[in-house]
């Protein structure tokens, strides 16, 4: 059984930052996973915020997230990072960690990230 384990998430003060954390358990070879956090606002749909490459040497952002979200990635600990600068009201919601490894599709139960003076 594969788990994906997210942490990292709270409340912030807008223009602050945070770290996010997503950990891979179980039969899984992760490195040879795409990484994906996707974000859903209360009343949203969820949407795609950045995914990066199973070596870490490619990542897509979101427009809404350019120059101040950063995606990485440690194979060897098995976990993803998203680090988020410059936090912004909008960027409210539960933040999800996605892995897609061999057309198998894993999610991680989400960290509540709000954003609020």
């Amino acid at each position: 059984q594969v788990q994906l384990v997210e942490s990292g998430g709270g409340l912030v003060q807008p223009g602050e930052s945070l770290r996010l954390s997503c950990v891979a358990s179980g039969r899984i070879s992760f490195n040879q996973c795409i990484v994906r956090w996707h974000r859903q606002a209360p009343g949203n749909q969820r949407e795609l915020v950045v995914g990066i490459s199973n070596t870490g040497s490619t990542a897509n952002y979101a427009d809404s997230v350019k120059g101040r979200f950063t995606i990485s990635r440690d194979n060897s600990k098995n976990t993803a990072y998203l680090e988020m600068n410059s936090l912004k009201p909008e960027d409210t919601a539960v933040y999800y960690c996605n892995a897609i490894c061999n057309f198998m599709n894993y999610w991680g139960q989400g960290t509540l990230v709000t954003v609020s003076s």
